[in-house]
């Protein structure tokens, strides 16, 4: 059956559907002797598909992975990084961070640290990602200053960014200390660059630290026990992979249905 060359790439777990896009972009993909481009169709089981001069078989294709992560501070989120700052993928044994097509589901930026999925499921990192999919991402968030009801309302019910509105957000007061910082419990269903930080900062109250401690039903504790130390990793249940996947059908469906 053909399918378009990224969408392939991604099943797979060559690379996600992205990094795809941009290997055919690069030059780095042909089907047949011939450079593949953006949008071609294939059929896996009766064309030739090398990526980097490798041929993509069937007996080749890795199993897939899924972890969670606790990203450190002052780690990056990209597979590669011109300037030489320290890398998720980095973290991980080699035998993991090579020839498997692990790769970062989302992004955290440098400065923000917890939950962050790795895989190889190409198919997956692109429904996880795509904005109809609205997956609530918890966050711990401690701030500058004492928010006011009237302030916490407004970040509930969303405030314009770069002319057009957020999603309503859960905002829960956690604890306001005496020395001028209040943590929040935030969970927001979409993922603008640095969406918490700037609305902080347009509220008058910028992000002191910003931790990430689920995606959807995934957390950094299971079974309440501790937290995964900063830069530790552990592989998903199954179950959590099937409600992670069970979520996707849902609210595709829901998309569908309205």
């Amino acid at each position: 059956m053909e399918e378009r060359i990224q969408k392939i790439l991604s099943q797979w777990g060559i690379a996600s559907r992205r990094q795809a896009e941009q290997l055919i972009l690069n030059g780095q993909v042909m089907v047949n002797g011939q450079l593949a481009t953006l949008g071609q169709k294939a059929n896996p089981d009766c064309d030739c598909i090398t990526v980097d001069g490798k041929e993509i078989k069937q007996e080749s294709r890795p199993q897939f992975i899924y972890l969670l992560i606790n990203k450190p501070f002052g780690v990056v989120c990209t597979c590669e990084d011109p300037q030489g700052r320290p890398k998720v993928l980095d973290l991980l044994p080699e035998e993991l961070r090579w020839g498997q097509g692990i790769h970062p589901v989302g992004r955290l930026d440098i400065e923000s640290t917890g939950a962050l999925i790795l895989t190889n499921d190409g198919e997956l990192t692109f429904q996880l990602t795509h904005p109809s999919h609205e997956l609530g991402k918890t966050y711990q968030v401690l701030v500058k200053g004492h928010p006011s009801l009237e302030t916490l309302n407004k970040w509930r019910q969303g405030v314009i960014l770069s002319g057009k509105a957020t999603l309503p957000a859960q905002v829960k007061l956690i604890d306001a200390d005496k020395s001028c910082q209040t943590l929040l419990e935030i969970v927001i269903s979409e993922g603008r660059n640095r969406q918490i930080r700037r609305v902080a900062e347009l509220l008058g109250h910028p992000v002191i630290k910003l931790h990430r401690t689920a995606i959807g039903p995934i957390s950094l504790n299971v079974l309440n026990q501790d937290e995964l130390a900063p830069g530790q990793y552990r592989q998903l249940a199954q179950k959590e992979i099937d409600s992670l996947k069970n979520l996707i059908t849902f609210t595709t469906t829901k998309t569908h249905l309205q």
